[in-house]
């Protein structure tokens, strides 16, 4: 029996999506301005979980599995995360909205 879109969970919908990436990433951080910050909320609130706080404290960003939701950007108080939606025909194309 074929589930439907509508009985779907979030998580099965979100592996059907297609990403097409581009060699250069989307996503920028000005590691000088997140040092000034403990707060590291990037690593706690990407719906993807594509933020990683290095060994060196420095955070790392896997922009290829990008949901381009911008939650990022919105929610670093310091600024420190430049966020552009990628280049037209790049980034996710969703297959269940």
């Amino acid at each position: 029996m074929e589930i439907t879109r509508a009985l779907m969970k979030v998580d099965e919908k979100l592996v059907k999506n297609f990403f097409r990436v581009k060699q250069d990433s989307h996503i920028t951080i000005d590691q000088e301005l997140c040092k000034k910050s403990e707060c590291k909320v990037c690593v706690r609130i990407c719906p993807a979980g594509l933020y990683e706080l290095n060994e060196d404290g420095k955070i790392s960003v896997e922009y290829t599995g990008c949901l381009e939701c911008g939650t990022c950007w919105i929610s670093c108080p310091y600024k420190a995360i430049k966020w552009e939606y990628p280049s037209g025909g790049f980034g996710v194309q969703y297959r269940y909205g």
